[in-house]
C-alpha cells in the first residue's frame, strides 16, 4: 500500500481537486477503492492546511457543537445545501510513506475533514442537496444556494 502507486494516487488527487477549484476530495470520489483524502482548506483563524491522510479516522469532541452552512461536493458538481457539521474536530491515520498523522480543524477544515472522511455517510444526503440544486436552477426556493459557496470560506470553489 505504501509504495510509489499511493504517492502517485495523492498527487493526481491533488491535481484533480486543484483543477476542480475544491478544498478536498476523496479518492472514492474518482473511483478509486482507497481510504486516502488530500485537502488544502483554512481553518476558522484563515491559516490553510496542506494535507493528505491515509486511512483516516475521525476524532470527534466530546462538546458536539454544531455549525449548518452551506456545503457541496465535487461528486455532484453545482449542488449545494445546508448540512449541521461539528465545528471542530481531530482526524488521524498515516501519511504515504506510513508515518502517523494527525490533524486538528476547525471551522472549515473541521467540515472538509468530515465530508472527505465521511463520504459514503454523506451519499445519504447527496440526493437532497441535488434536488436543491435542481430546484434552484428552476429559480425555486432554492435559488441562490450555487452562490453560498463563497459565503463559506471566502472564495470561490468552497466545499466543492
Amino acid at each position: 500500500m505504501f509504495d510509489d502507486e499511493l504517492g502517485r494516487l495523492v498527487v493526481d488527487m491533488f491535481a484533480t481537486m486543484y483543477a476542480a477549484e475544491g478544498v478536498g476530495l476523496a479518492a472514492n470520489q474518482i473511483g478509486v477503492d482507497a481510504r486516502v483524502f488530500v485537502v488544502d482548506c483554512p481553518d476558522a483563524s484563515g491559516r490553510h492546511t496542506v494535507a493528505h491522510v491515509v486511512n483516516p479516522v475521525l476524532e470527534e469532541p466530546t462538546d458536539r457543537e454544531l455549525v449548518t452552512e452551506p456545503e457541496g461536493c465535487l461528486s455532484v458538481p453545482g449542488a449545494y445545501g445546508d448540512l449541521a457539521r461539528l465545528a471542530t474536530v481531530a482526524v488521524q491515520g498515516v501519511d504515504r510513506h506510513g508515518d502517523p498523522v494527525r490533524l486538528v480543524g476547525t471551522g472549515l477544515l473541521a467540515r472538509c475533514f468530515q465530508h472527505e472522511v465521511a463520504p459514503r455517510r454523506d451519499r445519504l444526503r447527496r440526493p437532497a442537496v441535488a434536488t436543491r440544486a435542481v430546484a434552484a436552477a428552476r429559480g425555486g426556493p432554492a435559488a441562490g444556494l450555487s452562490d453560498a459557496r463563497a459565503a463559506v470560506s471566502g472564495r470561490p470553489g468552497a466545499m466543492r
